[in-house]
């Protein structure tokens, strides 16, 4: 419903703002993202602390797919009533690492408390750097994309304790030529999907380079799916995919700047192409899988 709703606004709004992982208002980036519970978490079952840093660490990894650097943070939790003043404690627990580690301020937010589950939004304003924001419709065919991790198994504890790659993204950014990138919050096949339609482009998938996580080997044993397909349409791996042209693409590759500096290494994974939709590297097509709001 997500994606249609964004389309529906756009066309009716004439907003340029929409479609990308955050907005730019001037010099500002802003993002904000909601969790609730039965959704994205099931309170008895995880630990409030995870779904607060969760909470806070998607916005940042939408901050990290424009390439900027995260500066506020504005949080609203609508509370169940039986959990009170101890469950916002945990939550804001959770925050905190990243608080400290990227520097944010707190500027403020709404607490509430009702009958249902727990709710949470975060809203976080960035800045632009000097070398710009990256964006999705930068691709260009021929592009190689990269991506900074392994794929898929999320929901055996990732999607909660992931990093974001702020840092990784402004080094990028400052140091190599990047057309597109987007972070994989509902799916690596659908945000690449999403990518190639914002550029005008389609792409064709390295599906033999698919860097794929331990976790979506373990899981493929119990669901009967390949690893392969859980790295296509898990999602929550929130790594950053990365449009560039072909030599800056293999320079990275064989640099690894990312390792040394932030334990990250890059894989190549599709390359843009002028015919639209998704491809296998023998020309099959794939409809992109992943989680639809």
């Amino acid at each position: 419903m997500e994606t249609e709703w964004i389309e529906k606004l756009r066309s009716r709004a004439g907003s340029e703002l929409l479609g990308d992982d955050a907005a730019v208002l001037g010099d500002t980036i802003i993002t904000v993202d909601m969790l609730t519970e039965g959704i994205d978490f099931l309170l008895g079952q995880v630990d409030p602390e995870w779904i607060g840093r969760k909470a806070l660490a998607v916005n940042l990894s939408d901050i990290a797919a424009m390439g900027g650097i995260p500066t506020f943070i504005v949080v609203a939790v609508a509370l169940p009533k039986p959990a009170g003043i101890q469950l916002a404690e945990q939550l804001y627990n959770g925050m905190e690492p990243l608080i400290r580690k990227y520097s944010l301020t707190l500027a403020g937010g709404d607490t509430n408390t009702w009958n249902n589950g727990l709710v949470i939004s975060i809203t976080v304003l960035g800045r632009v750097t000097p070398q710009g924001v990256l964006r999705r419709n930068g691709g260009k065919a021929g592009d190689r994309v990269l991506v900074t991790g392994l794929l898929g198994g999320s929901i055996l504890e990732h999607q909660f304790l992931f990093e974001p790659r702020i840092f990784e993204a402004l080094y990028l950014n400052e140091h190599f030529d990047i057309h597109a990138a987007i972070d994989i919050s509902d799916g690596f096949s659908l945000d690449l999907h999403r990518l190639s339609v914002e550029s005008g482009l389609g792409a064709t998938l390295y599906e033999k380079s698919v860097p794929i996580s331990p976790a979506a080997v373990q899981l493929s044993r119990q669901t009967g799916q390949t690893p392969l397909e859980h790295a296509l349409s898990d999602g929550e791996d929130f790594e950053l995919l990365l449009a560039m042209p072909p030599g800056e693409a293999e320079k990275l590759l064989v640099l690894q700047p990312l390792r040394e500096r932030f334990n990250v290494t890059l894989y190549p994974v599709a390359e843009l192409t002028s015919e639209l939709g998704l491809r296998f590297t023998d020309g099959t097509v794939f409809l992109p899988q992943g989680f639809e709001h």
